[in-house]
């Protein structure tokens, strides 16, 4: 795929000010697009469901869509990244049924797999990259989560999403329209701050950033930071590890839970 690059660096001022738009040509085959290529939405099985942007995104842009359909029975779901690809020269059936890792290992591209259970039906995910070339997304109202780093800054970038698993159907909005995005479980309670960035090795398993600090009752698991855990408790109550129901969140260096017989804590 190495002939559809673009390569052109310093060319936001000349980028289109048209609103995104899925392109129409290069997308999976079980794809199904809108009218106005707004929406997008995978007809069967759980992969063939990689979509482009019709333009490059511009520096500092934030792409944001929202999930309109969501299937339970398959493990995974969205997965949002960038591209050097140009849409335009590629070949919808030369197109890998997964962006991770297939498309990753053909061509120029880093996307990544949003969190179990923080994309669901009506919730409002934005992604972009950043300065340093982090590939950083949001949902709803909650932390920014960083999702990966390496991004190439200097050459034009077009959006890719992988309506994978999960995920049936997403809608790309207007960012200046959807700027408040309502609340939802997402939102951690006032008094639960960020943890400090973590040592390598220790970081939560969700956010990848802050260090991993407290434990899941009553599965035991002291793989994500309070931030995270809470959010996941509000969410789905399931452990991403193990998809236990969470009865609490505790510190991971307090005392341990007290269970009854039936495994629940007291």
């Amino acid at each position: 795929m190495g002939a559809q690059l673009c390569s052109q660096a310093g060319a936001d001022a000349e980028l289109p000010r048209e609103t995104l738009r899925f392109h129409a040509e290069a997308k999976g085959a079980q794809v199904l697009l809108d009218a106005t290529r707004s929406t997008a939405r995978r007809l069967a099985t759980f992969h063939d469901g990689i979509v482009f942007s019709q333009r490059p995104v511009r520096r500092g842009e934030r792409v944001a869509l929202r999930v309109l359909g969501h299937e339970g029975g398959w493990c995974g779901g969205l997965r949002v990244g960038f591209t050097r690809l140009n849409p335009a020269r590629v070949r919808a059936p030369s197109l890998p049924p997964f962006v991770c890792p297939d498309l990753e290992l053909q061509s120029p591209t880093w996307a990544a797999v949003l969190p179990d259970g923080c994309a669901l039906a009506g919730d409002v995910v934005r992604f972009w990259v950043s300065r340093r070339g982090r590939l950083c997304a949001r949902v709803n109202a909650g932390p920014r989560l960083r999702l990966r780093k390496g991004v190439p800054t200097g050459a034009p970038l077009w959006a890719v999403m992988d309506v994978y698993g999960t995920t049936k159907a997403i809608e790309l909005l207007d960012p200046a329209v959807s700027a408040s995005p309502p609340a939802s479980p997402w939102a951690l309670p006032q008094e639960t701050q960020p943890d400090l960035e973590a040592p390598a090795g220790k970081e939560c398993a969700v956010c990848l950033h802050h260090a991993a600090n407290t434990c899941l009752v009553p599965c035991g698991h002291t793989h994500f930071c309070s931030y995270c855990a809470w959010r996941v408790f509000g969410d789905t109550a399931k452990c991403p590890m193990c998809r236990w129901e969470i009865q609490a969140v505790v510190p991971a260096w307090g005392p341990p839970a007290l269970r009854t017989e039936e495994g629940l804590p007291v």
